[in-house]
């Protein structure tokens, strides 16, 4: 069995040439993998902003769309995570594209080999209120509802991009100022937290066998490895293109 990862696609940051063009390359990507693939495993933040209502879905991203409808025609699993900003998923990928859509971290076995798979954004946050508090927020049920019978869709949508583009903006500028009294938090140390995450599971969780931890959400890619733990964190398209597979032996390798 062969299985790829990706997240963190970001599509429709930013309505520009260059994200149409990461489109493409997305879409180049699905279908080379597509060829040998069993599985697909999207694990976050695929869309930079997507909110559904009961008969209304995000313009755009038809190109992607297509081709996850005729992987899944054709047989292959894709497993959808929803991350920090796609998380208001409804059923459409699913009854639309035959997508399978989780919304929490799970344990996923692939022939023996057990992998725990999780967007990473709201992990050991115990010591951050505010995001902690954000986290509670989007993720209401109530507050989902009262959005979509409030705001009209064109609104949502601009408010949404709005949100996300002002978000990835800070984030830059601190990720890139060398001043910034949060520049060391960013690269490799920004995905310290997972990894403390990973060790802690596998630490309270001594009968579950997890042969890998595959994260997103830090826009690092990195393989870290020591003795008893794999994980693996994939990058962000726009940034660095990247994505991980687990082959027919159970090895999974960063891309």
């Amino acid at each position: 069995m062969t299985v790829y990862f990706a997240s963190d696609v970001h599509l429709g940051s930013a309505v520009s040439d260059s994200q149409r063009e990461v489109e493409r390359r997305f879409v180049a990507w699905l279908d080379r993998v597509g060829g040998d693939a069993d599985v697909i495993v999207l694990d976050g933040d695929i869309f930079d902003f997507w909110f559904e209502y009961r008969r209304v879905v995000p313009k755009g991203f038809v190109r992607t769309l297509g081709k996850l409808a005729s992987l899944t025609d054709r047989g292959v699993r894709i497993l959808f995570f929803t991350g920090n900003h796609d998380m208001w998923i409804r059923d459409y990928l699913h009854t639309e594209c035959g997508v399978e859509i989780h919304t929490a971290p799970c344990v996923l076995s692939f022939d023996g080999t057990n992998v725990f798979v999780a967007h990473g954004d709201n992990m050991n946050i115990d010591g951050k209120p505010m995001l902690k508090f954000m986290n509670t927020v989007f993720r209401s049920s109530w507050l989902r509802f009262l959005f979509s019978w409030l705001v009209h869709p064109d609104l949502a949508m601009r408010f949404g991009r709005w949100w996300s583009n002002s978000s990835r903006r800070k984030h830059d500028r601190r990720s890139n100022d060398p001043h910034s009294n949060r520049h060391h938090e960013y690269g490799e140390k920004s995905t310290e937290p997972l990894i403390r995450y990973a060790r802690d599971y596998r630490d309270a969780h001594p009968q579950e066998k997890i042969d890998h931890y595959v994260f997103g959400h830090m826009h690092c890619p990195r393989d870290y490895r020591e003795e008893g733990l794999h994980v693996v964190h994939l990058g962000c398209w726009a940034q660095k293109e990247s994505y991980a597979v687990l082959d027919s032996k159970g090895d999974l390798t960063l891309k």
